[in-house]
């Protein structure tokens, strides 16, 4: 098993809060990290049809059966239980312990029924596919036990990862990503779609999520993906946020302060995964990828969600926007955060899918500073290959650890 990042945070919330919900998309690895963490509680599947009308019939009935606590599974398939759940929770003896631990794959559902159920007891966390930081340290530390170099979860060249994306099933069981992602598209669109959202024409859907990703690391331009897939603007707003709730992609909102400019202020749309991107553009091996005219917008779109995985998987909020002027000036990422060494910082990053490193990487970020007033020491530059350098403007990262250098 592959130790996940978030492990540590859920531990540590389970001494705080009563409730603990692991949010995420289908098949990120969610029952998996849950049930390693919480190991001393029952696991219950809301997916099994007779649990699942139990649970809907009865619902005193059936938190009465786990009194001492379990971990109930894609628990958007009964929203209602949550209130029975505040109920249990309210009267239990125990305190600064955790009962119950929620997954889901639902993101404004559940976050909707939550926040009016459970509000205050409960500590919600995201889980999305592998991280590369996950993925390079396990490789590291089994190449130290055994010796050897043959495990290859993060691959050399990074047309590889694009395609394969990071998604359990693809990375640690060795399933072909062209293969899996066919099936995983399907099985969202036959089920979470319609339990999310009534939509009759789901071939139009479909194509609408194939424009979607030809069109990540893009601006959104609603009227224009109305118009392509013969749809009204409002529907194209509504099936975004379907998209989004279920964690398929996400908006990138642009950054506030104009520093005197005018600003673009629609916010771009990211896939949270790339090869589910590579998998709806038709893209069947990295070799394709080399040559896709959308080789480094799916480049930008894996550091992008690289950024988010750092801050999801650390139980923090990800405060990440881009800024463009309407000159076409544009930072790829401007992230604000805070530590406690640290207690405001802003980091500015620019994506380069090139393997050779230049001058030109670097005009941009030297422009913003002089804007900004922001120092070299908050700029990097996170390119295709592999070295890293300490320039007078910022420092080059190669995407292999970028994320380590830049938190």
């Amino acid at each position: 098993m592959i130790p996940r990042t978030l492990h540590t945070y859920l531990r540590q919330a389970a001494q705080y809060f009563p409730v603990v919900a692991c949010l995420g998309p289908r098949q990120s690895g969610k029952t998996t990290l849950v049930q390693d963490a919480f190991r001393h509680l029952p696991y219950c599947s809301l997916e099994n049809l007779d649990v699942r009308d139990f649970a809907q019939s009865d619902p005193r009935g059936f938190l009465a059966t786990y009194q001492q606590g379990a971990i109930f599974d894609e628990v958007q398939r009964v929203p209602s239980l949550l209130s029975y759940l505040q109920g249990a929770v309210d009267a239990s003896p125990k305190v600064n312990n955790v009962q119950y631990v929620l997954t889901g794959s639902h993101n404004f559902l559940l976050h909707e029924a939550i926040t009016q159920s459970l509000a205050g007891r409960v500590a919600l966390t995201t889980l999305l596919p592998f991280a590369l930081e996950e993925l390079r340290t396990y490789q590291h530390s089994s190449e130290s036990r055994s010796n050897q170099s043959e495990n290859t979860y993060l691959p050399q060249q990074y047309e590889d990862i694009l395609w394969s994306g990071t998604y359990p099933r693809v990375i640690a069981s060795g399933i072909p990503a062209h293969q899996w992602y066919p099936n995983y598209i399907s099985t969202y669109i036959e089920r979470d779609v319609r339990q999310i959202q009534a939509i009759t024409d789901l071939a139009q859907f479909t194509l609408f999520l194939r424009m979607c990703a030809g069109r990540t690391g893009q601006i959104i331009n609603l009227t224009a993906m109305a118009n392509e897939c013969g749809i009204s603007p409002n529907t194209a707003k509504a099936w975004i946020n379907l998209l989004e709730a279920s964690y398929i992609l996400f908006k990138m909102p642009p950054y506030h302060k104009n520093f005197n400019k005018r600003l673009i202020k629609a916010p771009k749309l990211y896939f949270y995964d790339t090869g589910l991107a590579c998998s709806l553009l038709g893209i069947q091996s990295p070799e394709q990828v080399q040559s896709h005219f959308a080789r480094g917008a799916l480049f930008e779109t894996m550091i992008a969600a690289e950024l988010k995985k750092w801050f999801f998987h650390r139980g923090q909020q990800a405060n990440i926007s881009f800024w463009r002027d309407s000159n076409g000036k544009e930072i790829d990422f401007v992230i604000e955060y805070s530590t406690e060494s640290i207690p405001s910082r802003r980091v500015v990053v620019e994506v380069k899918s090139g393997r050779t490193l230049s001058s030109d990487m670097l005009n941009t970020l030297q422009s913003w500073q002089m804007m900004s007033g922001d120092t070299a020491d908050d700029s990097y530059v996170v390119y295709g290959g592999d070295e890293m350098q300490r320039r007078s403007s910022c420092t080059v990262v190669g995407w292999r650890d970028a994320i380590d250098h830049i938190f």
